[in-house]
């Protein structure tokens, strides 16, 4: 089904060109202010401005918007039309109408929400461990936003391919590969805490010139395919992938092995690609290194250092390349920290002259840092990193606490089940609901509140959806006969949430275009607001007859779009809390 929005689109820019005869934007949006409608249109001074050039004669913004007005062909979708200010056109939305189109989304399972007609590779790259490290806070960013964006793209119809491009190669392997040679074999090599792991082979690596020597070595070794040194990289590699893959199911993360091409895929090409971009004069020696020079950037992107060795400039360019030609994409999106954009500037740029990215759309999403109470970047008390484990294990704790408060009749294994629920969908939800580019302050009471803008509040609206048909199930209610009853909007409450519902296709095009969660976490908390008052305002079982019907069936359609949005977000909404 179209959304409002593009209906109203069309009937604009018909009255537009019937009027002036021109087909401009007729910039269709939701109306900020309620009480002069639902829809407003705010062409008409924009639309003036451009018939006083055409003229030379001054044209007054209202009496183009009257005019317009006088052309618009609604029919039955509006109730009332009107202008406002010095031209805006308003749009108040027939109840009938909102009724008629809920009952055609009824037994829609995407709930109106078209599928795009023309339907793009899109490559997602997004969180990004770095091996032989414990994922840490850092690292949650651009896991959440990326999977959000990637499951809204794939919603909208899109062929999607995930990409975790991990850091699984480089110079600091010599070390590490050196060091677990000095654990000895019949202490099997263990690398159970990596951080620590870590830790003692690069202070070994600083107090040691022999150690350091030999760390060399093995990267040459490494390099050139030796079994040893290839079988202790594996293990690093795989010990590694051993502590963030339970992090990535804990999450609900759409990110599994096949989706994994780290820095050693792209090394063998490598030699060809700096050769390539030098060839074509997109890359040059300075300094005895290869730099790119970019305008606008002061410093170059460097992707071959002077004693031999490729750089991440380099690796990222091969990466383009592989996905325009192998992997076919029409759309790279990569989601990374902020103090990435020179870096992402100066690689996009280099792969358009090169040729790589012809007709592939290279798109930057960047967000800010996790700030502490204290605004800060989020450490533990001692200062260091938190851990993303530990994050995660906390929020579930404090989660089971809230939930065993609320409702500790229920069974140890259910509590643990909403808990899980509810703290990760907590953490998830307070980064996604903030817009990206933004820093944010984690706060624990805020995110586990019931009240306010938090996965929580959405969640047990969605409770409280599957609560009413419990409940319904011992009036002996047909619960399937609800999906086909006649929806009547004979309240303002019933009306908020019906054009709220319809507004869903909106929402997903709108993230799909500007990869920002938040749009639909905001869509979603309204949504959910409006059914509290709705609940609040308007009896549903204690309603008779059609208007039971009704409203059991605006009950059904609340449930299933929260369930939707919060799938798209990557949270998850127990029936019961």
């Amino acid at each position: 089904m179209l959304t409002i929005a593009s209906q109203l689109d069309k009937i604009f820019r018909a009255a537009m060109t019937a009027a002036f005869g021109v087909d401009a934007d007729p910039l269709v949006a939701v109306s900020q202010n309620e009480k002069f409608g639902d829809y407003q249109s705010n062409a008409a001074m924009g639309l003036a401005k451009l018939l006083s050039e055409k003229t030379s004669q001054k044209t007054n913004p209202r009496a183009v918007a009257e005019q317009i007005k006088a052309k618009l062909e609604l029919g039955d979708i509006a109730q009332e039309v009107s202008i406002a200010g010095p031209g805006f056109i308003n749009v108040r939305l027939s109840p009938q109408w909102l009724a008629r189109q809920l009952q055609s989304i009824a037994g829609d399972e995407r709930l109106g929400a078209e599928k795009t007609a023309g339907p793009l590779t899109v490559v997602v790259d997004y969180s990004g461990p770095n091996v032989a490290k414990q994922m840490h806070v850092g690292h949650l960013r651009s896991t959440i936003i990326g999977d959000s964006i990637a499951r809204v793209i794939e919603f909208q119809g899109h062929d999607v391919i995930r990409q975790n491009h991990i850091g699984d190669w480089g110079t600091q392997f010599g070390m590490l590969i050196a060091f677990l040679k000095t654990q000895g074999r019949e202490q099997n090599a263990q690398i159970e805490d990596l951080e620590d792991f870590y830790r003692k082979s690069k202070a070994k690596f600083d107090a040691n010139p022999a150690f350091q020597d030999e760390a060399r070595k093995n990267v040459v070794r490494l390099q050139a395919g030796d079994a040893e040194e290839l079988a202790l990289w594996k293990r690093i590699v795989e010990e590694t992938r051993r502590h963030y893959e339970p992090i990535y199911k804990r999450l609900d993360v759409k990110l599994g092995l096949e989706n994994e091409r780290g820095e050693s895929f792209y090394n063998p090409t490598l030699r060809g690609v700096v050769d390539d971009l030098k060839s074509k004069g997109v890359a040059r020696e300075s300094d005895g290194a290869i730099a790119i020079f970019v305008e606008g950037f002061e410093n170059p992107l460097l992707i071959e250092k002077s004693g031999g060795g490729f750089l991440y400039g380099a690796t990222d360019l091969a990466a383009i390349r592989f996905r325009a030609e192998q992997l076919h994409a029409d759309r790279i999106i990569y989601t990374h920290d902020s103090r990435q954009a020179q870096h992402f500037n100066q690689v996009f740029d280099a792969a358009r002259r090169a040729g790589w990215a012809d007709g592939v759309a290279l798109e930057y999403a960047p967000f800010g840092t996790m700030l502490g109470e204290d605004g800060k970047p989020f450490k533990t008390r001692s200062g260091d990193t938190v851990k993303l484990k530990e994050l995660l294990d906390e929020a579930e704790e404090r989660a089971l606490a809230v939930v065993t408060a609320k409702n500790g009749e229920l069974t140890a294994d259910h509590r643990n089940q909403i808990a899980h629920a509810v703290g990760i969908g907590a953490v998830k939800y307070a980064d996604l609901s903030k817009d990206r580019i933004s820093d944010y302050m984690f706060s624990w009471d805020k995110m586990l509140s019931f009240d306010g803008n938090t996965a929580p509040y959405l969640q047990n609206a969605y409770v409280r959806v599957h609560g009413i048909f419990r409940k319904a199930r011992s009036l002996e209610i047909n619960r399937g006969a609800v999906t086909s009853a006649t929806i009547l909007l004979q309240s303002p409450h019933e009306a908020a949430i019906a054009k709220q519902i319809l507004r869903l296709g909106e929402i997903v095009n709108l993230v799909g275009r500007e990869l920002k969660p938040h749009h639909l976490c905001a869509y979603l908390y309204d949504l959910a607001t409006q059914f509290h008052a709705f609940f609040e305002h308007c009896p549903v079982l204690k309603s008779e007859g059609s208007i039971r019907e009704s409203r059991l069936a605006l009950c059904e359609l609340t449930g299933r779009t929260l369930g939707v949005g919060l799938d798209l977000l990557g949270i998850e909404h127990p029936e019961q809390m």
